[in-house]
């Protein structure tokens, strides 16, 4: 399972350590999570999706996410 947890985490100032209280999990499933040796449940999924308030398909996939760059380019012409 592929997950955008680090970026949302980092992007938002927040220490793993910190979305782990908030989650109420260890912050070695935080580390696990984001380096996709975990699969979370489906409760601490929505849990993390509620706490970044994102859907939780913009959080998790069964595919790799594009990359940000590509999500951002602009088609020739624009």
């Amino acid at each position: 399972m592929h997950n955008r947890i680090a970026l949302l985490r980092t992007d938002r100032g927040v220490s793993r350590k910190a979305l782990a209280e908030a989650v109420a999990v260890n912050p070695q499933t935080i580390g696990y999570l984001e380096r996709g040796d975990y699969s979370p449940s489906c409760e601490l999924a929505l849990k993390l999706a509620e706490y970044f308030r994102v859907p939780v398909e913009a959080l998790f996939s069964l595919r790799p996410f594009p990359p940000i760059a590509e999500a951002l380019r602009r088609p020739a012409g624009d």
